[in-house]
């Protein structure tokens, strides 16, 4: 016996048979049973209706996966801040630090306590993958106690659905407060404007120029008929009865229409006073007051919509399955492992076999 197991290749002991041994006693032995326990779930939030007819059928009022707030909470659930949510009252590093548990496989056993090494061992333990269907979102968690497994899942779930609370809220005030913000702007200049425009009438003593300049013409047209009517008459006497008694009082009428008309003219146009000079500054502070007050119906309309968008649903965490609470431990997988090290190791052996006759032939 003794001389059978001296002629055994020392090389195959060391690269084959030892460490397929180990991992027999490792692995049959001495490896914790690791437990899953999974749950799937996505964000889901109010789509916008479309604007048009057909996109008002085809979505209106349906319920969309939120793609951002998805991919929020994947990096959430493998983050620092994850971790910390949920260890709280020591729930992750008591799970996998108990001393029933072997030590190389327990946090703590092989390496410190710290948080950062908590972490990159909570990383080990926690997964988020896509589902079947690409919003879904599926979750795994890994634990050597089935129910210790279910409560972290279920807890990474709850600050999930927490996060994407305090995104919705986050997002719906800073709308909101943006829209109040945008319509005390509108309204300082809807009154800015308004005050101007108010101010120049003030100065000008003018109302309206287009108006009082229509009712202008209207006048100069009513005083030149009666100056036309009035030198007529003057004519007719002149040439007729020379010595009528009312040709000075004709003569004197018709001087007073001409300055009158004249006097009108000159307040429609030809003075630095005048309506026509008036006019463009007139429109250029009506215009800047319509626009002002159509950009605030603007935003009181949108501060109106961010309002009804802040009363509706926001986005959620909807559960499609809940954590599950494993009947039975899924790694380590003994046999496979074991297996697969017996393997590796007659791959390993043999390769180093052949080094090791290449050597010895180039030797001689």
């Amino acid at each position: 016996m003794l001389n059978r197991m001296k002629s055994i290749n020392p090389l195959f002991l060391a690269v084959v048979a030892l460490p397929t041994l180990l991992a027999s006693i490792y692995f049959g032995l001495l490896a914790e049973d690791v437990y899953v326990s999974e749950s799937r779930f996505l964000v889901r939030s109010p789509s916008k209706p479309d604007v048009s007819p057909l996109g008002a059928i085809l979505s209106s009022g349906s319920l969309a996966g939120a793609t951002e707030e998805n991919n929020a909470v994947r990096e959430f659930l493998g983050s620092r801040a994850a971790l910390a949510e949920v260890d709280r009252q020591g729930l992750v590093r008591n799970a996998y630090s108990s001393p029933a548990i072997f030590f190389i496989d327990r946090f703590g056993g092989l390496n410190g306590s710290s948080f950062e090494q908590l972490y990159d061992y909570y990383s080990d333990k926690v997964s988020v993958e896509e589902g079947d269907s690409v919003p879904v979102l599926r979750l795994r968690v890994e634990a050597f106690d089935a129910k210790d497994a279910q409560q972290i899942n279920e807890k990474l779930l709850q600050a999930s659905e927490k996060l994407v609370n305090d995104l919705s809220r986050r997002a719906q005030s800073d709308a909101v407060r943006f829209s109040e913000n945008e319509v005390s702007e509108a309204r300082e200049k809807a009154r800015s404007a308004s005050l101007a425009l108010a101010r120049f009438r003030d100065q000008q003593g003018i109302i309206d120029p287009e108006l009082q300049a229509k009712v202008g013409l209207q006048t100069i047209s009513q005083l030149q008929e009666q100056l036309i009517a009035t030198r007529t008459q003057l004519l007719q006497m002149r040439t007729y009865t020379p010595q009528a008694s009312q040709i000075p009082f004709l003569r004197t009428q018709v001087a007073e229409l001409e300055r009158e008309i004249a006097r009108q003219t000159k307040q429609i146009a030809g003075g630095a006073r005048s309506l026509s000079s008036s006019a463009a500054r007139f429109q250029e502070l009506t215009l800047a007051s319509k626009f002002a007050e159509q950009q605030l119906a603007i935003a009181l309309a949108s501060q109106q919509d961010a309002q009804a968008d802040a009363r509706r649903k926001r986005a959620y965490v909807e559960r499609i399955s809940n954590p599950s609470l494993p009947d039975y431990a899924i790694f380590p997988r003994r046999i496979r492992n074991i297996f697969a090290t017996f393997v590796f190791g007659l791959l390993a052996w043999g390769v180093l076999s052949m080094l090791i006759v290449g050597i010895r032939e180039h030797r001689d």
